[in-house]
């Protein structure tokens, strides 16, 4: 029997699918959102991202590809404002959705970050929709690590503590945040894993490689900002005789002498001497990632924690290997002496030593890099993790036909 095709929103209020990758603010969830729109679209579903209205001249719906288009919430300023200003602007991002959704009512609305889920269950108050959570990052982890340079707002812990209690599933990326979940009080029955996916007919080992300047090649792909642990891989390097370090992340390249992130990695690197080993690339477009990956020997992964993490992903998926920092979602992607290595985060002498042991051993790297093609296939296509996504789907349509039926009849009854 065909099962009927949902009408699903996904809600990612500072995430947009269509944004170009590399700023602050703009990384991995955009990737996810975007890629698990069109999974779902492949099952035949229909998939509309209900994202913030930054750029005037922004129109209201745009076709991402067949299946999937973006809209553009109009809350705030139409103009760029940090994901960590944009609280006050929930409530009008919320009430715009209930306008909408009233009017074209959604099977399903699936949450991305935390305050997309205020803005979801804001616009579904007044609807019997359902509403699924993934918080792709969280505030008790971020004030652990960050302390002090927190700039999330005051209220964001109990904020998603309350999201989590009132949505009816969390999907969580990792066990890591499954155990994070838990610990602050959240049911965990109603929290199940899914992990983040790749495109593992685009991340692959097959195609053309970036041009190589004969040095051992150290790739590190991120957002420039401190917790990603450029720095730490800036450090590592002084211990890694004769190899580079490519980073490809922040502003265009153009840009980066006015970026104090880049600045201060820069600076570093004169002060370890290894400002000639060290190549800032800025923001890469998509197109290029696959043959920058390809021309890598290893992919440095040095986050302080991590609550993903898609590069280690498309390094495995490439057959690259992978010294990734044993956080967060690193813990269940990458498979220590098996697709690559695991160390402490903020260790550079670690980070270094598993750099040069592989380094010194091509049989070893190819190995894990077969290795991490296998896992890649086997766990984290887009296909797969849609297909799980849609389950959990499912389950709560079910869950939620059963709760209506149940209060029906005790209505009758009474």
């Amino acid at each position: 029997m065909r099962v009927r095709p949902l009408k699903i929103s996904l809600v990612s209020e500072h995430a947009s699918p269509l944004a170009v990758l590399g700023g602050v603010d703009a990384g991995g969830q955009n990737v996810h959102v975007a890629a698990l729109a069109a999974a779902l679209a492949d099952l035949g579903h229909q998939v509309t991202v209900h994202t913030r209205r930054d750029t005037p001249d922004l129109p209201a719906d745009v076709p991402l590809r067949p299946g999937v288009t973006v809209h553009h919430v109009p809350a705030g300023p139409a103009h760029a404002v940090p994901k960590d200003l944009l609280l006050p602007h929930m409530h009008a991002f919320g009430d715009h959705l209930a306008r909408i959704w009233a009017a074209d009512r959604p099977d399903l609305v699936h949450a991305h970050f935390w305050m997309s889920g205020l803005a979801a269950l804001r616009g579904t108050r007044e609807l019997a929709v359902p509403v699924v959570q993934t918080y792709h990052a969280l505030g008790t982890v971020k004030r652990r690590h960050q302390g002090t340079a927190d700039t999330s707002p005051i209220r964001r812990i109990p904020l998603e503590q309350a999201i989590g209690r009132m949505c009816r599933r969390i999907i969580a990326t990792c066990r890591s945040e499954a155990d994070e979940l838990a610990a602050m009080g959240l049911p965990r029955h109603r929290t199940t894993v899914v992990p983040c996916g790749v495109d593992p007919a685009r991340f692959t080992p097959d195609g053309p490689a970036a041009a190589r300047s004969g040095r051992p090649r150290l790739l590190q792909i991120g957002r420039l900002v401190p917790r990603k642990g450029a720095a730490t891989a800036i450090a590592a390097l002084a211990r890694i005789a004769g190899a580079e370090l490519l980073i490809a992340g922040g502003p265009p390249a153009h840009r980066l002498d006015a970026d104090p992130e880049a600045r201060r990695l820069r600076a570093l690197a004169t002060e370890t001497g290894v400002a000639d080993r060290l190549r800032l690339l800025g923001g890469v477009p998509p197109e290029q990632m696959p043959a920058l990956l390809r021309s890598a020997d290893l992919v440095l992964c040095p986050p302080d924690y991590e609550p993903f993490g898609i590069v280690p992903l498309e390094a495995m998926g490439c057959g690259i290997p992978v010294v990734a920092s044993a956080v967060g979602g690193h813990l269940d992607t990458v498979a220590d002496r098996a697709t690559g290595r695991l160390v402490p985060p903020g260790d550079p002498g670690a980070l270094a030593s598993a750099a040069v042991e592989l380094l010194a051993s091509p049989g070893t790297r190819a190995a894990y890099g077969r290795a991490g093609r296998r896992r890649v296939l086997a766990r984290y296509s887009w296909e797969t993790v849609a297909a799980a996504t849609e389950e959990v789907y499912r389950d709560v349509l079910t869950g939620s036909r059963r709760t209506a039926k149940a209060t029906a009849t005790a209505t009758g009854a009474a």
